[in-house]
């Protein structure tokens, strides 16, 4: 299944919301570490723990800061391994040369791969570029990367270096905070913004997407997104290249995000 669930700390899906999402096939859970629903989702999965994908976002930096993290994770989620653990949101080189260093959360990671706690090790980010020459290193085995239509310069800077290394990739912020759902003042004459299955659409109907994360915001929201599911079929090249349109129109009109 390659469209996932993610929590924000800010949405409302309790752990009915969540365990109704696994029921209709979503199998990529991404944790943001909160005491929310998705962790109690987590704890109470049972027998379905090996058909789930459990991703968390991982924020330790160091070794010390590490070691402790991923076994208070594992506690909080009462589960005996990880997925994935992504190395969440390493913004520039410092932090990635701390997190690479002797001392530094990676070994921790790596060798907790070793021993079968982690499954696969990621990195979420929005510089695509220093992302991508992360992933050159080897030390990781897949990129979380934003990646929506009015941000689509993972194409040129991230998919071509994860095709070629062999990395999936998941796309975070589909709905660009939902801006993606609004009008602007620039649409053309009867043009009606696409929904958000729409815009998962889009997203999952590019090669180099692996997954796509969703966020939404209580039942009414997960069940329109849900949606997808029962008809999934890309989308017509003319409806990709106006959504593409509209992607530039909002991205135009909300500011300066690369």
């Amino acid at each position: 299944m390659r469209l996932g669930l993610a929590t924000r700390g800010n949405t409302s899906l309790d752990r009915d919301d969540v365990l109704h999402a696994v029921k209709r096939g979503v199998n990529w859970l991404n944790w943001c570490g909160h005491t929310d629903g998705m962790r109690d989702a987590i704890r109470a999965l049972g027998w379905r723990r090996s058909r789930v994908r459990i991703a968390v976002q991982f924020k330790a930096r160091t070794r010390s800061a590490a070691e402790r993290e991923l076994r208070e994770t594992l506690a909080d989620l009462e589960t005996d391994y990880l997925d994935t653990a992504t190395l969440y949101y390493v913004e520039d080189q410092s932090e990635w040369d701390q997190i690479t260093s002797p001392d530094g959360a990676v070994e921790v990671l790596e060798a907790a791969r070793d021993a079968g706690v982690v499954r696969t090790i990621g990195l979420t980010s929005h510089q695509r570029k220093p992302a991508a020459r992360w992933a050159e290193s080897g030390r990781l085995n897949l990129l979380m990367i934003r990646y929506n239509a009015a941000h689509r310069g993972a194409e040129k800077d991230v998919f071509p270096v994860a095709e070629s290394l062999g990395l999936p990739v998941i796309a975070f912020t589909c709905l660009r905070w939902g801006a993606l759902l609004q009008p602007t003042l620039d649409d053309p004459p009867g043009f009606d913004v696409p929904s958000a299955t729409d815009w998962y659409r889009f997203v999952l109907g590019h090669p180099g997407v692996a997954v796509a994360l969703m966020a939404p915001d209580g039942r009414r929201e997960l069940e329109e997104n849900l949606r997808l599911l029962d008809n999934w079929h890309d989308l017509p090249e003319e409806q990709r290249q106006a959504l593409a349109a509209h992607g530039d129109r909002v991205r135009f009109h909300g500011g300066s995000f690369p």
